[in-house]
């Protein structure tokens, strides 16, 4: 279908809607943050929200967490497929979560999505993902084992609750008091674009708000084709080794970029698919490359569907980076992070100053849980920053979220005030990372007691490996855990903490960029100038 008016546009009044779809998804998520009872929402803000348009094509996604995208672009299209026009009505609100059945990524991000209706006609949708920390202390083997699978169905369906569906859910949760008030501040985040999408169709009619969605695709489109017909044309390939907690032994991944004109192709290889939670299905591979691709071509693009266009994506079916049913997926952002570094390594050569060394390339988890004394379950999430790559006029920056995550930190005072868990030292790790001109960033070190008996999982990746550096920049420091000060026991399962027991979670730094040789002549100008302007 195709519903998009022939209509004679004003360009300033195209760059009004635009901001206007940005600063709606932003509020959507300020609304989502602040209604959210969680700590994993409320405080790591673990969540995205975006705008897409009648036909499932994204209108604009706020700047939260680009591996969110993977979760929204095929959950609407799949909508569309299985209820149909018909089937969709004013006051309908979807639920899902699946990576094979709904364009989920993993289970853990449960999307809603409402409908917009404006003079009869479903004219876009409000959609939002919030990373429910609830599904811990699972087994990891096949998907089977890591939560309640939902296909999107209706959770409201003219705007009365489906209480059944409800029930199903939270019966499946461990903390159900927290799913139901998220579930709640979700809903409400949704309503409130739906209430700004239609009032700005009020303000500027339907009809041009629909154009102006259209040629903002269009125009981010014509800025991602400019931006890679700057890439000289050729093939350009990279390899990495991808390690983790849950590998016997390291994987080889590569990457080969073919750059035509103002149109690019990434074809990726990977071993065959894991049975561990390191898949990643291939809208969460879509997520990453758009993300990675855009960092190089033109940070500026809008984030709408205009973007993708230029860019094909092939991989095997079947193996980790195009996994298929029943593979275990809950920790793919760890694979997702080693993508962006094969791309961002397979172009470094052609545009160096548009690419970092690499970052830490892990997400490191600690996913906690145990009973309260009253007997409720309580789960704790925390996913930790590390080093981010050295840039070729920059050092790297020290201890934070890299590339596909973009999570706060829980605050100490949060986490000691919710959880029977003290924070012992949070802190940079001083030389982790890669010297060079300019020096890669360092990763954190975060050592929490246990206070009472609980269970942890942690994951992570680059604890054999090394970040790398770029010309002639050293890597960075590998990431390590350790339970009471020994580094061992945390092979794909979770552990039992005792009272006082100490777990340590050491992140990747980063690499450097340059020869270190050059760093002291640089530092010198450097102090020159501060001074010169102090």
């Amino acid at each position: 279908m195709n519903m998009i008016p022939q209509v004679k546009l004003n360009p300033i009044t195209v760059e009004v809607i635009g901001s206007a779809f940005a600063s709606t998804v932003e509020e959507m998520g300020e609304a989502l943050v602040r209604a959210s009872y969680s700590t994993n929402i409320k405080e790591r803000r673990d969540c995205s929200t975006a705008l897409f348009d009648a036909e499932g094509r994204m209108l604009c996604q706020a700047e939260h967490i680009p591996m969110h995208l993977g979760s929204f672009i095929g959950f609407v299209p799949y909508v569309l497929r299985h209820f149909g026009q018909d089937g969709i009505q004013p006051g309908d609100v979807f639920m899902g979560n699946d990576a094979y059945e709904g364009g989920g990524t993993h289970l853990p991000d449960i999307v809603l999505a409402e409908p917009v209706f404006v003079e009869g006609k479903l004219v876009a949708w409000a959609i939002n993902t919030a990373h429910h920390s609830d599904f811990a202390d699972r087994g990891h083997a096949h998907i089977y084992q890591e939560g309640l699978r939902i296909p999107p169905v209706k959770l409201y369906r003219r705007g009365e609750l489906q209480e059944d569906i409800q029930r199903l859910f939270l019966l499946n949760c461990q903390v159900p008091a927290e799913r139901i008030s998220d579930l709640r501040a979700q809903l409400a985040a949704n309503r409130l674009g739906n209430i700004r999408m239609t009032e700005l169709c009020g303000k500027y009619g339907l009809d041009t708000v629909l154009a102006a969605g259209s040629e903002l695709m269009d125009y981010a489109e014509r800025k991602m084709r400019a931006g890679i017909s700057a890439i000289p044309d050729g093939r350009y390939a990279f390899s990495d080794v991808f390690d983790s907690e849950s590998l016997e032994t390291p994987l080889e991944m590569s990457v080969t970029i073919e750059v035509r004109g103002d149109e690019i192709a990434l074809d990726f290889t990977s071993p065959p698919q894991v049975r561990a939670g390191l898949n990643v299905v291939y809208t969460a591979l879509l997520a990453t490359v758009y993300y990675a691709v855009k960092t190089v071509v033109d940070p500026t693009v809008l984030p709408n569907a205009g973007l993708a266009r230029p860019i094909t994506v092939t991989a095997r079916e079947g193996t980790l980076l195009r996994c298929a049913h029943p593979a275990a997926v809950d920790g793919r952002i760890t694979a997702c992070q080693r993508v962006v570094d094969l791309i961002h390594g397979a172009l470094a050569p052609v545009v160096p100053h548009r690419v970092t060394a690499a970052s830490n390339g892990s997400v490191a988890v600690a996913s906690f849980d145990g009973r309260r004394e009253d007997g409720s379950l309580w789960v704790y999430l925390e996913t930790i920053g590390g080093g981010f790559g050295a840039r070729h006029n920059k050092d790297g920056l020290d201890g934070v979220h890299v590339h596909m995550t973009n999570t706060s930190n829980l605050p100490v005072e949060a986490l000691e005030n919710e959880y029977p868990i003290t924070l012992r030292r949070y802190e940079l790790v001083d030389g982790s990372g890669g010297n060079g001109q300019f020096v890669g960033g360092m990763g954190l070190r975060r050592v929490y007691r246990a206070e009472k008996p609980c269970r942890v999982q942690v994951m992570g990746a680059r604890l054999t490996s090394q970040p790398w550096g770029l010309d002639g920049g050293n890597p960075g420091a590998s990431g390590y855990f350790t339970l009471n000060g020994a580094r061992s026991g945390f092979e794909r399962a979770s552990v039992d903490l005792a009272p006082g027991d100490i777990l340590e979670i050491v992140t990747p730094g980063a690499g450097g960029y340059g020869d270190p040789a050059l760093r002291d002549a640089t530092s010198r100008v450097r102090d020159l100038r501060e001074k010169r302007f102090a």
